[in-house]
């Protein structure tokens, strides 16, 4: 995982050419496959962190924080999860895709192709 950057003001960065480094999904976290998920924060804005996450092809299961996203590149479904892991709702991502996710939400991924999202999280 990469160390926190501070984006200092009038600095412009390329989120897709960003190198992050890989960390394997925890076993119990796997839904399928390998995934492995990479990190780059940017810091924190106005009390907001910033940075980019990515994720390999996979599944993976998560419980999610107060986020908002916006996805560069790749695609996958979320699944929204009642208690007893039931689907009650799914989402596609695409690039260009803008989401909004609630603290405490319980999730599954499935990615088809690498996905990269720039996130604004409380």
């Amino acid at each position: 995982m990469s160390t926190t950057t501070q984006l200092p003001a009038g600095t412009a960065v390329h989120p897709d050419s960003l190198e992050l480094v890989h960390e394997t999904v925890p076993a119990e976290a796997v839904a399928s496959g390998s995934p492995t998920t990479g990190l780059y924060p940017l810091g924190s804005f106005a009390g907001v962190d910033l940075g980019v996450w990515e994720m390999t092809e996979g599944g993976m299961y998560d419980t999610e924080a107060d986020e908002v996203f916006l996805v560069l590149s790749g695609s996958a479904t979320v699944d929204f999860l009642a208690r007893d892991g039931s689907v009650e709702s799914t989402a596609e991502l695409v690039p260009h895709t803008l989401m909004r996710l609630a603290a405490g939400t319980r999730t599954r991924w499935t990615v088809t192709r690498p996905l990269r999202k720039v996130y604004l999280t409380a």
